[in-house]
């Protein structure tokens, strides 16, 4: 059987857990959080039962002070340490202290095993990083040669940009709106639209930047912005980053329309199975490829081997 590496896949630190005011996880099943909440025995199963050979598992969205970012980060590597071969690990990073994210970092990828990048939100606390002051984040990255995923993060609330998904209708759905059912989509795509228009792409112009979710809507806008980009006045185009500096996963998105898209617009060695687990589960993701292969769109051989886990392995220099 080809191996599978997914790259999007969450869990919740035993410290953050004790030490937060607030529960992102509330209103999620309780499957959900009971497989958030677990790095062993259930987990291990349902790599399993969607045949996940390695999965690289991140913290789940929400800004952590540094000492909190530490020690989830130091949870993790324990059990990389129990399950090498399985587990893989993205730094969690203190990004509203953007020197010491850039130590955590290093920390992180010198000191312990496993660790292949980091992920962040793509804001934090309402900041986004086109600030040059969180820049020194990238650049510890393009030092290591280790990816950034940019993942979705919940609207600020002291900025007022969660207020502009509240309408005439019960606030659970303005909530829906303003994370998975829209708005953290759009948000994680403007993230990368502003770090190209400030000139993050042309000072590291080696920096490896990870998205999810089929390219969080960009490929469907990809032209447009592009010729707009076009005026941005940055040493290098956009079309040009975008195939050279963007990975994008399948994270949580299991449907042929978009994957038709990405591919349209992203070379075959840029795009990555993922899952999103485990708001996603394994299975699901695993009747998706069968899906994907009816369909031809990726066809078996060589870009359904880069798909599966080629591409994975060299960006993130890890073997199965």
């Amino acid at each position: 059987m080809t191996p599978i590496i997914t790259l999007e896949e969450h869990y919740v630190s035993a410290a953050i857990r004790n030490a937060s005011e607030i529960d992102h996880y509330a209103r999620f099943p309780s499957q959900i959080v009971s497989k958030l909440n677990t790095l062993a025995t259930e987990r291990l199963q349902d790599l399993d039962n969607g045949h996940v050979s390695l999965q690289v598992i991140s913290h789940g969205p929400g800004a952590q002070p540094p000492h909190l970012c530490q020690a989830a980060n130091d949870e993790l590597a324990s059990a990389i340490s129990a399950n090498p071969t399985r587990f893989a690990g993205f730094a969690l990073l203190p990004m509203a202290e953007p020197a010491l994210a850039a130590r955590e970092l290093e920390r992180c990828i010198t000191q312990h095993q496993g660790f292949v990048g980091a992920l962040i939100d793509n804001h934090t606390n309402g900041q986004f990083y086109d600030d040059r002051k969180f820049w020194p984040v990238f650049e510890k990255a393009q030092e290591l040669d280790v990816p950034i995923y940019i993942h979705p993060s919940y609207p600020d609330e002291d900025t007022g940009a969660a207020a502009h998904y509240r309408g005439n209708y019960d606030v659970r759905i303005a909530d829906a709106l303003g994370a998975y059912g829209w708005g953290w989509h759009s948000d994680t795509a403007l993230s990368i639209l502003r770090l190209y228009a400030a000139g993050l792409f042309d000072t590291y112009p080696n920096i490896k930047i990870i998205i999810g979710h089929m390219g969080e809507m960009l490929p469907f806008q990809l032209e447009r912005v592009i010729a707009i980009a076009s005026r941005f006045g940055r040493e290098r185009g956009l079309r040009d980053v975008w195939t050279q500096n963007i990975w994008v996963t399948t994270s949580g998105m299991f449907a042929l329309a978009p994957l038709a898209c990405l591919l349209q617009t992203m070379p075959i060695e840029r795009v990555l199975y993922s899952v999103d687990y485990p708001f996603s589960a394994n299975e699901k993701g695993y009747a998706f490829l069968e899906e994907i292969k009816k369909s031809g769109l990726i066809k078996e051989g060589e870009g359904w081997e880069k798909f599966l886990y080629k591409n994975a392995q060299e960006l993130l220099k890890v073997k199965v």
